[in-house]
């Protein structure tokens, strides 16, 4: 029986059970409530280790495991869980409020490829000193530049004025719609 506990580890095993009885489960042993005694007995017949898997049950749940085997198979569960995740990625795309046709869509494509990759879209309006005078000009670039890509996405965030910028934040449309309408 192995009594490498650290205090970092988040179950307790071995002799830091401190309860009358547990209820062991697991593959390796028959079910059903123990003295801690005998459990800690069974465990240490088998050469491995009593780890507490459910504290708050009455009475605790307790598995006849290899301890070390355990965490790794824990962490390798968390690394998956980890890399199945969404990572969700805010891509920015910044306009004056006089931005002309040619640099429109050259922003327009890049934002189309964005959305394409499932990225989020920040667009923006910066207005530089007196050019604020002309913000019913870049809530009206930003409403286009939405509608310009309602195939490829749907409005989060309608253009808000958030000190010297006005913002709108598009999501991607779910990937099938947007290659359907393509072809």
């Amino acid at each position: 029986m192995r009594n490498n506990f650290r205090a970092k580890d988040q179950h307790r095993i071995n002799e830091r059970i401190r309860v009358p009885e547990v209820r062991l489960v697991g593959d390796n042993v028959e079910q059903g409530i123990y003295p801690i005694k005998e459990a800690l007995r069974i465990a240490e017949e088998k050469e491995l280790d009593l780890v507490e898997i459910s504290p708050t049950a009455v009475p605790p749940v307790c598995r006849i495991i290899d301890y070390q085997k355990f965490l790794y198979q824990q962490k390798k569960k968390q690394k998956e869980q980890k890399a199945k995740a969404v990572k969700i990625v805010v891509k920015e795309i910044r306009f004056g409020p006089q931005t002309d046709d040619h640099d429109y869509n050259f922003k327009l494509k890049h934002a189309k490829s964005f959305l394409e990759e499932g990225a989020k879209v920040k667009a923006y309006v910066f207005f530089r000193g007196r050019s604020i005078l002309f913000k019913e000009q870049g809530e009206v670039l930003l409403l286009r530049f939405a509608n310009d890509l309602e195939d490829y996405a749907r409005v989060e965030q309608l253009p808000v004025l958030e000190g010297k910028r006005m913002i709108i934040m598009l999501t991607p449309k779910k990937q099938g719609s947007a290659s359907k309408k393509e072809k």
